[in-house]
């Protein structure tokens, strides 16, 4: 160490003797060099070390997910939450469409750069300097980092963290894996978390279920949930789900023909509330559940709860009994009660 750090200033001593400077003022400039360094080096230790970590992106435990309260045959009763509602989904499961589409829409380049794409920025640029609607030049590994591990604020420091953990998840992850986890974490509108949350919310379906003018609709809100939102902007909505469907033709992953049939699609959406089914009894079972394994836990922890309720023998006994008040109205009668028997 000694003799590499002798060799330091003799070199410099050497360059600055060349110079026909002082010898005090050569060492005032290899002090003066020096503390530049160690400066410049330690902010640099401080910035990394505390920069968060890309290997937890592909743990699905190291964010908030979805607990789902079940009946016994596996129908969805009611999903709870607190902040996100996201259910982890791998790219397997996915019609080959929603990646496509994705893609397409998103990061045209995704499978040919490594984390920056240097044509995306010069025509975000472009855009930005002739006054056109902004499309953005980040790529599918930068949004994710800006969702999964970063704050929303705009700073230069943010910037610079960003840039370092997009090459740190590129080189960490395979180009599948990164979209994969991008679907898994892109806000698609409200509490709507990853793919899977927002197939439920906008067509109360499963990702895996999509049709390609569902998914065509859905891969167009990220980059401006409330403004393409088919609940509150419908036209818009259809507006950017053609833009999707149009930059798939481009890139030759469907036909003319294909995209003109979609866009005459109608879409049937989910109507916009809570759904909740046999709610007495759901709230029960919460109820159980945050007295055993606590509030954290069942708002974000991703539990699965199978319980006994027969969500289809509830509805039926449910619609009788409903049936029955109704013939009963004219008595004052206006509630009721079934009974289960197990001969």
């Amino acid at each position: 160490m000694s003799k590499a750090k002798n060799s330091f200033f003799r070199f410099f001593r050497s360059r600055l003797r060349k110079k026909n400077l002082p010898p005090l003022y050569s060492k005032k400039v290899l002090v003066l060099i020096t503390l530049s360094l160690v400066v410049i080096l330690s902010s640099l230790f401080v910035f990394l070390k505390d920069l968060p970590s890309p290997a937890k992106l592909n743990k699905p435990s190291s964010f908030p997910n979805s607990t789902k309260i079940l009946d016994r045959n596996g129908e969805l009763l009611y999903e709870i939450y607190d902040d996100q509602n996201r259910t982890p989904i791998t790219l397997s499961d996915l019609p080959e469409y929603v990646k496509l589409a994705t893609i397409s829409i998103e990061d045209q380049n995704f499978y040919r750069h490594h984390g920056f794409d240097t044509g995306g920025i010069l025509r975000a640029l472009y855009k930005t300097i002739t006054g056109q609607r902004l499309e953005g030049g980040s790529t599918i590994t930068q949004q994710l980092v800006k969702v999964a591990l970063l704050t929303p604020e705009r700073t230069v420091s943010r910037k610079i963290k960003e840039a370092i953990l997009t090459v740190v998840t590129e080189i960490l992850y395979s180009k599948n894996q990164i979209l994969e986890m991008y679907l898994n974490h892109i806000p698609y509108g409200g509490t709507a978390y990853g793919i899977e949350a927002a197939a439920h919310r906008f067509f109360d379906k499963d990702a895996k279920d999509l049709t390609l003018a569902e998914t065509t609709l859905l891969v167009g809100l990220p980059q401006a949930p409330s403004r393409y939102s088919p609940f509150t902007n419908p036209n818009s909505a259809k507006t950017r789900q053609t833009q999707v469907l149009d930059r798939m033709v481009e890139d030759k992953f469907i036909s003319r023909e294909v995209a003109l049939e979609t866009k005459n699609v109608s879409l049937n959406y989910r109507s916009p509330g809570v759904n909740i089914r046999a709610p007495h009894f759901v709230m029960y079972v919460r109820q159980i559940l945050e007295e055993t394994y606590g509030l954290q836990a069942v708002g974000s922890g991703g539990l699965r709860v199978t319980t006994s309720l027969d969500i289809s023998l509830q509805e039926a006994a449910q619609a009788s009994l409903s049936a029955e008040l109704s013939e009963l109205k004219r008595l004052k009668i206006s509630n009721g009660a079934a009974l289960a028997t197990n001969p």
